[in-house]
């Protein structure tokens, strides 16, 4: 390492772990906000633009969600669990293990990436069906996921990039990579769907074009400053470091993934009240995105302060920086249900402007904003415990929002209240969600209060 990048590092390590955590989580969050907001924003634009075709149109779209979030959980897995070992490895001063760490994720990331393309491309057809497209939606639903499919090895790469840098502190770089690439697909959407007649095509076009703008810009955020440069010989792909992925992405993997699940499962629930239920659903899911993107956005920003002051045997700033979160983003998130309950069907009008897909939205809509407080509690309490390598309890909170309660509900309430039951059963698994996340969060802070620190 150069002086002057020993420097910086060093510089680093004293920001993370001596600024005062009220100053350096704001800090380190709102960029991490930012990038949160403009994703949610990109992924809403295909939905908003799309739905100025038709409710069908927007139906398919809502439909290849839950692929697109399948791919987006390896990119997190493979992020996530690389960003945290190496944050903690960069605060115990372990350079050599945290520069092959960065390497071997993102290698990683590509051979998954590759493998998922093959998979998708080849059975698009019949992952279609199986995803719940009817007649009048599995013609845009297979055309937009073919084109998806071709930019998931440098989707899964860019979040991996992303991950790694914000674990480094580096959370500028990270928001400039997203950025870029969001504001690409906003600006091409418009042109390539009604511009050039591409119709939902056009937005998968714009999406993968996005990703990889943002990958490339997030590569060359890897050689500013203090960030680990990535280099090909430092490849370990050993099962050491595929167990600390595994080990500090699964958490990640399970959420994304069983969101993905859920997400199919919820589409088949509405479609059997047509295409306009399943356009309602999906925009209600859109927007939840959007606000709960903020507080993850806010969490991102304590995760970095979270694993590297554990790392450094700073136990007391793990905590303290827990409750700073929890408090702010409880008020936030209440802040953002009393937007929501009063605001429901424009909301979901503004999307796409139908009284069938405005009446389903809204009541999952406000359904939904009733538990979204107890959302931060939820979230926060993963994210300390991703973070600390805890990754047992760890991936139980993860899959608790959108597996462990919603995927039983989702098959459940349906048959017993008919539609009404799809609508409410998100809000009823936030709520057993939080339930699960208070003991495992008592449990992990007072082991470091009393400073046990053995799992």
């Amino acid at each position: 390492m150069s002086a002057k990048a020993h420097s910086a590092a060093e510089a680093r390590y004293k920001k993370l772990t001596e600024t005062p955590i009220p100053k350096l989580i704001p800090r380190l969050a709102v960029p991490t906000i930012i990038s949160m907001l403009v994703t949610a924003i990109y992924n809403a634009a295909d939905t908003f633009f799309v739905g100025r075709i038709s409710t069908e149109a927007t139906a398919a779209v809502g439909l290849s969600f839950s692929v697109m979030a399948m791919i987006q959980a390896f990119g997190f897995f493979c992020g996530q669990g690389s960003g945290n070992y190496l944050s903690r490895m960069l605060g115990a001063k372990k350079d050599k293990e945290a520069e092959e760490m960065a390497a071997t994720g993102l290698a990683l990331s590509f051979i998954i990436g590759v493998v998922t393309a093959c998979l998708i491309i080849f059975n698009v057809g019949i992952l279609a069906r199986f995803l719940g497209a009817s007649e009048s939606t599995v013609s845009d639903t297979t055309n937009y996921l073919r084109i998806i499919a071709i930019g998931a090895p440098f989707t899964m790469a860019q979040f991996v990039i992303n991950n790694q840098l914000r674990y480094q502190g580096s959370a500028t770089y990270a928001m400039l990579g997203l950025m870029s690439g969001a504001i690409l697909n906003i600006v091409l959407d418009p042109i390539l769907i009604f511009g050039l007649g591409l119709g939902v095509s056009g937005a998968a076009l714009a999406t993968i074009t996005g990703q990889i703008i943002s990958f490339f810009v997030l590569v060359y955020g890897t050689t500013r400053g203090a960030n680990i440069r990535l280099k090909p010989e430092n490849v370990k792909l050993n099962s050491h470091y595929l167990g600390e992925i595994i080990n500090g992405g699964s958490p990640a993997l399970f959420r994304q993934g069983l969101t993905a699940i859920g997400t199919v499962l919820l589409n088949r629930a509405a479609g059997l009240y047509g295409d306009a239920a399943i356009a309602g659903m999906s925009v209600t899911t859109r927007t939840m995105m959007f606000v709960v993107s903020a507080l993850i956005g806010f969490g991102q920003g304590y995760q970095p302060v979270c694993s590297f002051n554990y790392g450094a045997e700073k136990k007391e700033r793990v905590r303290e920086g827990y409750f700073f979160c929890l408090k702010y983003g409880t008020i936030f998130l209440t802040f953002m249900a009393a937007f929501c309950l009063i605001f429901a069907p424009q909301i979901i009008g503004f999307f796409r402007n139908d009284p069938e897909v405005i009446e389903v939205g809204k009541v999952a809509l406000r359904c939904q904003a009733i538990a979204l407080p107890l959302l931060a509690c939820t979230v926060l309490t993963n994210m300390m415990l991703q973070s600390i390598g805890k990754g047992v309890k760890a991936s139980i909170t993860a899959s608790a929002r959108s597996g462990l309660f919603f995927i039983p509900l989702i098959l459940i309430l349906p048959k017993l209240f008919g539609l009404f039951g799809v609508e409410i059963s998100q809000a009823i698994a936030d709520v057993f969600a939080m339930l699960i996340s208070v003991p495992f969060a008592y449990s992990e802070l007072k082991k470091m209060k009393d400073g046990n620190i053995e799992s």
